[in-house]
């Protein structure tokens, strides 16, 4: 069974502050066979006995993060939402908007296999953002008005971008993207600061009850995560693993090495 970098937190002070993000960045050795958890009894969660690895591989970090974009935004019943990328996270995002009360999802995605597995996550409509104008064709589906909000899960400034102009006045950016350079925000779609659109960025919340819930609402049947574990590998094979996801290959969406 795996341990992900963010799924522990830490109180001390220095470097221990950066919380789970330290483990494999601060901390090595997180894919060897075993790997003493910091801080474990009170970031651990039990698993319950009819739940598999698969079930809950993805929880403390890609679900937690995914959720995080939609608890973010405060979405509301009714709310429509424009989830943009539709990898791991994002189809997570998706989950969560589902759950939180949305009624109309827009997802956003080139790729035709991770648009199949939006639908299966919960979007009612899936655009491709090489077919189409992904702003004109959200502007039609709300009447001209836009959204209540959009959640940016891939970290790129033109997807960052997207989500400032699909957004109605008042509405709300939410991302949990990583981005690697300056962001510009669009003029028109921040209507040069008069919108009142609200951008909000999170990260993967951490520690025992975030993982309780979470597998509470797996073991509950209202989500299912499983089939987004496409591929597994043998910890000897992990340079394999590497490839096949650096390439994006096969249709994969996420991958489970075991040792």
């Amino acid at each position: 069974m795996g341990f992900h970098p963010q799924c522990g937190q830490s109180s001390a002070t220095g470097w221990k502050t950066a919380g789970g993000w330290k483990i494999g960045n601060y901390l090595d050795g997180c894919q060897a066979e075993y790997f003493i958890v910091p801080d474990a009894q009170a970031n651990l969660a039990l698993i319950p006995d009819n739940l598999t690895d698969e079930d809950v591989l993805l929880i403390p970090d890609i679900v937690s993060t995914g959720f995080s974009a939609a608890e973010s935004a405060n979405i509301k019943i009714g709310d429509v939402v424009v989830v943009v990328a539709q990898g791991p996270i994002g189809l997570c995002a998706t989950a969560g908007a589902r759950l939180m009360g949305a009624s109309l999802i827009i997802a956003v995605d080139p790729i035709e296999a991770r648009q199949e597995k939006a639908k299966a996550m919960g979007a009612d409509i899936v655009l491709n953002p090489n077919n189409c104008d992904v702003i004109e064709e959200v502007l039609k589906l709300t009447n001209g008005i836009g959204a209540d909000v959009a959640l940016e899960c891939l970290g790129r400034d033109e997807t960052f971008a997207t989500c400032v102009n699909v957004t109605r006045p008042g509405g709300t950016i939410s991302s949990v993207g990583v981005y690697s350079k300056a962001i510009p925000i669009p003029l028109d779609g921040f209507g040069a600061g008069l919108a009142n659109k609200k951008i909000i960025t999170s990260t993967c919340p951490g520690g025992k009850e975030r993982m309780r819930r979470l597998i509470n609402i797996v073991a509950g049947q209202r989500i299912k995560l499983d089939h987004l574990v496409t591929h597994k590998y043998a910890l000897d094979d992990i340079q394999a693993a590497y490839e096949l996801f650096g390439k994006q290959e096969d249709g994969v969406i996420k991958l489970a090495l075991k040792p």
